[in-house]
């Protein structure tokens, strides 16, 4: 790779990246506070600010007083100076979130959708329908990231196979770029979730660690040092495919009973699936209630023997998953996540790991995922945020 020499340019450039980035991570901040924590000299935190603010993109905020001589003008990253939208993709409904360049939602909106439905035209409606609510022109986006179950593939952004949308086309991502004139990246919607449990939850102390995702669908997400492992075709953690003991192999796709949509059969995943999670509720004593609800009354007394004769029951399925995991990978942390897997909180995660220390040497910490609100559509935000950040960011000098 070709290094770039210490031209003025590029230390303007690193200069002016170094100062929006501590205006957004620390907040509003006089001009000597940026110098002192830039390292940066008066006049040289003077000029920046300068060459910021005739960008657009920093502004006085206020003023702050203290001792003598005159108040020191306060700075700011403007709000409105770029804004990013992420998008989560269901078999039921689009939704989509509109943000600022420094993190603050200004809109959010859903959109029916149906497999016969175009999905290009239902993400165009949903992101002109938040971009009205937050009075933003479509043309201010900076990024839109699509969170979508299926196989993303990782060089077009196409939706290679999701069962549940089929709708989903060759050449939808192309013609969103075109239709919304932006940048779009598609992403596995559990990837999207690892990447905002890594920003902001469970994960965000370490690099390395893998996501189970139990919810409508079952997936598994992987991070190395900090970044996604995808696979050459997208494919890298399909879990729900898993061959396991007992199960038919999962070649087919079925009607879930829970959900009412397709889902698919035999497998890892029909083991651990909201079919298979409910009727294992009911045998425990758990009749009438979703596997969601079953999980969060017996993780509320798991010490009561029924309660801990159904979470004993989930651990033990859940550990052949993760036994695959920490076998292949030993990632040192394991999330588990979704409604279902996060459902059984700490009582689940502490009795899948001892159930899986049994079935293998390595072992992994497990707890439950810290995000339960809209995981995708966060993930999806982050990422747009921080493909934008890094457009302005590299193209604040002349």
């Amino acid at each position: 790779m070709a290094r770039r020499p210490g031209t003025p340019r590029l230390l303007r450039e690193l200069n002016d990246r170094s100062a929006l980035e501590l205006l957004l991570d620390e907040g509003p901040l006089t001009r000597a506070q940026i110098g002192a924590r830039t390292g940066l000299s008066k006049v040289t935190a003077s000029q920046l600010l300068a060459r910021l603010e005739e960008r657009g993109l920093v502004e006085v905020v206020g003023e702050r007083t203290g001792g003598r001589g005159p108040s020191a003008a306060v700075y700011g990253v403007v709000p409105a100076s770029a804004y990013v939208a992420g998008l989560e993709v269901g078999p039921r409904e689009a939704a989509v979130g509109v943000m600022d360049i420094t993190g603050g939602v200004a809109a959010r909106a859903t959109v029916p959708f149906s497999e016969s439905d175009d999905p290009v035209e239902v993400i165009r409606t949903a992101v002109a329908r938040a971009c009205r609510t937050a009075k933003v022109a479509i043309p201010q986006l900076r990024a839109l990231v699509i969170g979508t179950p299926g196989l993303v593939d990782p060089r077009t952004g196409d939706v290679r196979f999701a069962f549940d949308l089929s709708s989903w086309h060759e050449g939808a991502p192309e013609a969103l770029r075109r239709r919304l004139d932006t940048r779009v990246v598609v992403e596995n919607d559990v990837n999207l979730v690892a990447v905002a449990e890594h920003a902001h939850g469970a994960a965000r102390d370490t690099g390395d660690f893998a996501l189970l995702w139990v919810d409508r669908g079952i997936g598994l997400a992987v991070m190395l040092d900090g970044r996604l492992h995808r696979g050459v075709s997208g494919g890298a953690g399909e879990l729900g495919y898993l061959p396991v003991p007992g199960v038919p192999l999962p070649d087919d796709v079925t009607e879930s009973r829970a959900h009412g949509a397709p889902s698919l059969a035999g497998g890892f995943g029909a083991l651990v699936g909201a079919d298979a999670l409910t009727d294992l509720a009911r045998a425990h004593g758990y009749p009438g209630l979703s596997p969601e609800e079953a999980l969060q009354d017996a993780s509320a007394s798991p010490d009561d023997p029924r309660s801990s004769s159904f979470l004993d029951a989930v651990a033990s399925r859940l550990a052949l998953g993760v036994t695959a995991v920490t076998a292949i990978l030993d990632p040192g942390l394991i999330v588990l996540s979704g409604r279902l897997g996060a459902a059984g909180g700490h009582p689940l995660a502490a009795r899948t790991a001892e159930a899986a220390s049994r079935l293998c040497p390595t072992r992994s910490r497990l707890v439950p995922g810290a995000l339960t609100t809209a995981p995708v559509l966060q993930g999806a935000l982050h990422t747009a945020l921080a493909l934008a950040r890094e457009e302005i960011f590299s193209t604040t000098t002349l």
